[in-house]
């Protein structure tokens, strides 16, 4: 079983930063691509980033050259920095694997204020 504890969410201006923390619990985290992913209110989850086994990484399109996912293997931990926020970035974000698991956290509240 997988458990995702995810923080870090807040109310930010527009062109400010965050640092989101996922937590994982689970038997194996090492050579697991983790990814983060978002959801706003009444529309779908979708994908924002994965960091992959090789430490390969990938984004969407929307987030690129202002996110940066990183993970911590020795405390089983995935960090996502973004920079350069925007309204649109209003969110609830999700940490999970790669393509993910149909069990999710409780997800962190990000709103960006304009």
């Amino acid at each position: 079983q997988v458990y995702f504890e995810e923080s870090g969410g807040a109310l930010v201006q527009s062109g400010g930063s965050l640092r989101l923390t996922c937590r994982v619990t689970a038997n194996i985290f090492k050579y697991v691509d983790w990814a983060w992913y978002r959801q706003v209110p009444g529309g779908q989850r979708e994908f924002v980033a994965r960091h992959g086994t090789v430490a390969s990484t990938q984004y969407a399109d929307s987030v690129k050259g202002r996110f940066t996912i990183s993970i911590d293997n020795n405390r089983n931990t995935i960090y996502l920095q973004m920079n350069s926020l925007s309204p649109d970035d209003t969110a609830v974000y999700f940490c999970n694997k790669h393509p993910s698991l149909r069990t999710w956290g409780r997800g962190t509240p990000v709103t960006v204020s304009s």
